[in-house]
């Protein structure tokens, strides 16, 4: 369990900023917490003609908020803890405007030179280097041991009945890079049904915020007369009931923060393709493939077992260590 900084240590004032995109912002928050340290949230967007050029030639950066971001005004803070190609030129800045005592740690690449930033934390898939580059193998979250066990506890008779093995599937959504529509969502159950026919087993569903409403209803069509629970967005949601409770997840190939939360389970993890082609989640996968975490779902339901995977307590003690806390 990571340990709080002393009073004398904590820097007084910290800016978790970012963009506003959860699956983001809930890793720099994460790491806040897991620093121990009160913070303060700063969304940010910008307005043209910042939107239109890289971070590294903006002009006057300070200007580039638009008129509904979160005020960057003094007392500038004693460390910014950023993500995103809008937040990174921003964070340089505020370090300029407190005339050098602001501390950055960016998460993934910030696009512009390594040596603007005390630490940068970047995905492996990324393939980033530099001397103050700590490397991750999954993406940051706040998903912890206790949570789950919670979910677990709050879900466990309500999924009793399921049979087992118990399967429980993560659905993300369309984005720039994938498509989960109706089509790919009645061709992803069916794939589903199947595969948990062959066991025996029963599938519980978890949709996110993405997950539009055409691919679930395929999806739900697709799964025929198969046990199955399917979550309709009303009351709690059960993610961490079937993070601890599943004996098999399956999780869209779209999210890198859902498949890497689920590595704190120790559990057997199919990641489902989509349509579509992302050469860095491709490879977010592939290095996991490799390291014996996770497999590409192929219609079956083999079982396999690995350490835990959670980044964020070694993450967190290596800014430690490199900003000299």
């Amino acid at each position: 369990m990571t340990t709080a900084l002393s009073p004398s240590a904590a820097p007084a004032l910290v800016w978790c900023l970012s963009e506003g995109h959860a699956g983001m912002e809930t890793q720099i928050v994460g790491l806040a917490e897991a620093l121990g340290l009160p913070h303060v949230v700063k969304r940010v967007r910008a307005r043209r003609p910042w939107d239109w050029l890289p971070g590294r030639l903006w002009p006057f950066p300070l200007k580039a908020p638009t008129a509904d971001s979160d005020p960057l005004t003094p007392p500038w803070p004693d460390l910014v803890i950023s993500t995103g190609n809008v937040a990174a030129p921003l964070a340089v800045a505020i370090r300029r405007a407190s005339g050098g005592h602001t501390r950055l740690v960016h998460l993934q690449n910030p696009k512009l030179p390594l040596r603007l930033f005390d630490v940068v934390i970047a995905p492996r898939h990324d393939r980033l280097a530099g001397e103050n580059v700590v490397e991750t193998r999954a993406g940051l979250h706040r998903v912890t041991p206790a949570k789950i066990e919670a979910g677990a506890g709050q879900w466990r008779d309500r999924l009793a009945h399921m049979p087992r093995p118990l399967i429980g599937v993560l659905l993300g959504g369309s984005n720039r890079r994938y498509r989960l529509d109706a089509r790919s969502g009645a061709a992803l159950g069916a794939s589903l049904a199947a595969a948990a026919a062959r066991v025996g087993g029963s599938l519980a569903v978890t949709p996110s915020r993405r997950t539009g409403a055409p691919a679930l209803e395929g999806l739900r069509q697709a799964l025929g007369d198969r046990p199955r629970f399917i979550w309709d967005g009303k009351g709690d949601n059960p993610y961490f009931g079937l993070l601890g409770l599943a004996d098999h997840l399956v999780i869209t190939a779209d999210s890198v923060s859902m498949i890497s939360e689920a590595l704190v389970t120790g559990r057997p993890v199919h990641v489902a393709r989509l349509p579509g082609r992302s050469k860095r989640l491709g490879r977010f996968v592939d290095d996991l493939v490799a390291d014996g975490y996770v497999r590409w779902f192929d219609g079956r339901f083999d079982s396999w077992g690995y350490e835990p995977l959670d980044e964020m307590p070694r993450i967190a003690a290596e800014v430690r260590r490199r900003l000299g806390w």
